[in-house]
This record gives C-alpha cells, sequence and structure tokens, in this order.
C-alpha cells in the first residue's frame, strides 16, 4: 500500500524508533552511578507523562524517543552491577578507585574509574575499559604505567589511590 493512503494521525502511526545500543562490557556501577541511572530513569519516564499530556500530539517523534530512552535506562538498571568502591582492594587501582597520577613532566591529575554511563573524560571519570583504566587497574602506589595515546605513550606514576566512601 502507498504512504499517500496511510493517516499520519492515527494511532498506529507513533514511529518505531530502533534501541540505543548496549554496551557488550559487563555493566559495573559504583552507588552513586547506579543512583544517577534511576534518576535519570524517572526523568525520562516524568517527560513521557508530559509529552502524552500535550493537546497538540500530531508529532510522535518525541514520545518514541522518550519511550526508547526509558528503555535504554531500564536495561541498564537491570543489567548493573553493584560495585561498592569501598570493598575493593586497598592499595591497588580497581574499580571505584580515585587514582593521583603524575605524568613526566611533574603534572598530577585525579581520575576516577567509574561506570560506562558514570563516565565523563571532562570531569576525568573514565570507564573501566578505556585505555587509561586499563593501564591503570591493578598497578599499586608506586608503580609506573604506560597510558597508549593516539598522540603517543605517556608514562605515569601512581601518586595516590583512594576509595571513595
Amino acid at each position: 500500500m502507498s504512504r499517500a493512503f496511510v493517516r499520519e494521525d492515527a494511532p498506529d502511526a507513533t514511529p518505531q524508533l530502533p534501541d540505543l545500543p548496549v554496551s557488550p562490557h559487563p555493566n559495573h556501577v559504583t552507588p552513586a552511578g547506579l543512583a544517577q541511572l534511576h534518576a535519570r530513569l524517572a526523568a525520562a519516564q516524568a517527560e513521557l507523562a508530559r509529552l502524552r499530556a500535550r493537546a497538540d500530539r500530531l508529532d510522535k517523534l518525541p514520545e518514541a524517543t522518550a519511550e526508547r530512552d526509558i528503555r535504554y535506562l531500564q536495561a541498564r538498571i537491570a543489567s548493573a552491577i553493584p560495585l561498592d568502591p569501598a570493598s575493593q582492594p586497598q592499595g591497588r587501582v580497581a574499580f571505584g578507585a580515585e587514582v593521583t597520577v603524575r605524568d613526566e613532566a611533574g603534572r598530577e591529575a585525579v581520575y576516577a574509574i567509574v561506570g560506562e554511563d558514570e563516565a565523563d573524560a571532562a570531569r576525568r571519570k573514565i570507564a573501566p575499559h578505556s585505555p587509561l583504566a586499563q593501564a591503570l587497574i591493578g598497578a599499586g602506589l608506586g608503580d609506573l604505567v604506560d597510558w597508549p595515546r593516539p598522540a603517543g605513550a605517556v608514562t605515569l606514576e601512581i601518586v595516590a589511590i583512594r576509595y571513595p566512601a
């Protein structure tokens, strides 16, 4: 049937958006990361309710987008593997650690290894499967690690390891 004969405002005309891709990596989350996922889900559900309450609902795309986001967040919460950073091995870098490193020029930086959904490079929160996290995980205080970067590898010294409570 030609699209010319389909009513666009019919109830079945809601666009079906493909689901957002879900990472193949284990979904380790910090307690703060899990709380953020729940907050994002609540916000998406509230947005969907607001969109459904609109008087003019001819454009169904915003609703379909909110529904897709809700499915994604529900899947992320269902697959979450909560890890308490305080339960990690002290003295070694692991998931949930805040790691202070010093580069070859003497500059220090602090990175936190957090879940994928919590990762934010601008705030130096990195996912556990990122190249930097992979270089840091398992290292101890005073160890030197090589961080492979596209601009060239950098050697970092582990200056401090802290696990937030």
